[in-house]
Formats: structure tokens, C-alpha cells, sequence
């Protein structure tokens, strides 16, 4: 049973120590942008939703609507094209609620002429008792509750995406992601969701607000992360200990 324990034990240091392994007295490693979706993407854009015929002349006329044309149009719009998400966030919540309830209740009964039985009670009980006040009853209850929720956020980011699929509809599925080392901490920013071809601007950009699904992650990793998280341990506990 100590063996099994011992064991366990050192199966969560392990656990542990695996995730910090990478930046053990180093800086934090970048992750290989091959095999990736986005690789893969531009290794393989797929084959057009359609074929467009075109005569031998297109490629070379300065004035075809083709994307290496003069006039063409460079937007994002095939599998493994890349196009810039502009990331500008500046949102505030504020929500406030107040609740107050009183209430109080009492009751009393006596019994001191019924008969003449609170006298004779009153004979055999012990001194200082009585039966004049036989029965009373007081309460009082008293309930308030104020809570306050406070927001503001504020993000401007800009990254470059690459379009990983297109779908049957037309709509895109995009993907990006971005690492920036300084020192010791890595600055990581992940992006990815389903855009339309016509909310793409003539700049080849497209705002936050357009991505369908949109799943932005802005986070980092090293010592300086390491060291503002909870150690394991503490969050099984905060995740078990019921108080």
C-alpha cells in the first residue's frame, strides 16, 4: 500500500515537472511551424471549387481578371493563401444588483388565571419558576446580498492567417498563430475561425468582428508564467476541498 502510494506520488511530480521541462534553465522553445495546418495548407491548396476556362492569351494580357494581373484581385481566397486578422478589442461591462429582505415574528402565550391550575403548577416548581408566561416565542430574520460585476478589456493585435480549408459554401476556415520570445517568456497568439470571401478588404485584412467561430488566445509560457500560476498540488486541492 506505501508502494502504491510512493508511486503516486511521484507520478504527480512527474506531471508536474513535465510541462516546465521545456524552459528548465532555458528560454522557452519555439514550436516547428511544419505539420502544421497551416503548412500542410500551403503544401497542398487543393483542387478549385470550379474550373474556369481560359485561353492561352489570359496569362500574358496585363488586363485579365486574373490575380497575377495587373487589375487582379490579391485577396485571400484559395486554400494556403494568407490574409491579416486585425484584433482591436475595447469593451466594457458593468453590472450591479442590490437585494435586501427583513422579517420578524412574535409570539406569546400566558396562562395566568385558568382556573386556578397556574397557582397549584406553580406550588411544585422549583423557586423562581412560574407558569405566568408559559409559552413565548421571538424571531427574527434578516437577509442582504450585494453583488458587482466590473469589466474592461482592452486588445490590439494584428496576425497574419492562413486560409486551411474552404468549405462548400465558399466560406473560409482560417488559422494563425505567432511567438515572440523576449528573454525568458514567450508571448504566444492564436487565432482561428470562418470568414467570408467578400468581408476581406482590399488590403487583404479582415477585423475580429467578421470571423465567424472566432477563437482568439493571447497567453505565454516561461519562468515568469510559471511563477504566477498555483502550483498543482494547491489547484487539486482548490478543485476538491470544499471550503
Amino acid at each position: 500500500m506505501k508502494n502504491q502510494k510512493y508511486c503516486a506520488l511521484l507520478c504527480l511530480v512527474l506531471v508536474a515537472a513535465c510541462g516546465r521541462s521545456d524552459h528548465l534553465g532555458k528560454a522557452p522553445s519555439f514550436s516547428s511551424p511544419t505539420g502544421t495546418a497551416e503548412h500542410n495548407a500551403m503544401l497542398s491548396p487543393g483542387l478549385p471549387l470550379r474550373a474556369d476556362a481560359t485561353g492561352p492569351t489570359d496569362q500574358a494580357s496585363l488586363w485579365s481578371g486574373a490575380r497575377q494581373s495587373l487589375l487582379g484581385d490579391r485577396r485571400a481566397i484559395q486554400q494556403g493563401d494568407i490574409l491579416t486578422v486585425v484584433i482591436e478589442i475595447d469593451e466594457e461591462a458593468e453590472i450591479s444588483n442590490a437585494t435586501d429582505r427583513s422579517r420578524s415574528g412574535s409570539e406569546s402565550l400566558s396562562i395566568s388565571g385558568l382556573f386556578g391550575l397556574p397557582q397549584r403548577i406553580d406550588e411544585r416548581l422549583p423557586e423562581g419558576a412560574s407558569t405566568s408566561e408559559a409559552v413565548g416565542i421571538n424571531s427574527n430574520s434578516n437577509s442582504s446580498g450585494d453583488g458587482s460585476v466590473k469589466r474592461n478589456e482592452k486588445l490590439t493585435l494584428r496576425i497574419a492567417a492562413t486560409i486551411v480549408d474552404v468549405l462548400p459554401n465558399g466560406v473560409l476556415s482560417i488559422s494563425g498563430s505567432q511567438e515572440l520570445r523576449v528573454n525568458f517568456e514567450m508571448r504566444e497568439l492564436l487565432v482561428t475561425g470562418y470568414v467570408r470571401p467578400e468581408d476581406i478588404s482590399r488590403q487583404n485584412e479582415i477585423t475580429y468582428d467578421k470571423i465567424a467561430t472566432a477563437r482568439v488566445s493571447y497567453g505565454g509560457r516561461g519562468q515568469i508564467t510559471d511563477v504566477q500560476q498555483p502550483r498543482l498540488g494547491q489547484q487539486v486541492l482548490d478543485g476538491v476541498l470544499p471550503f
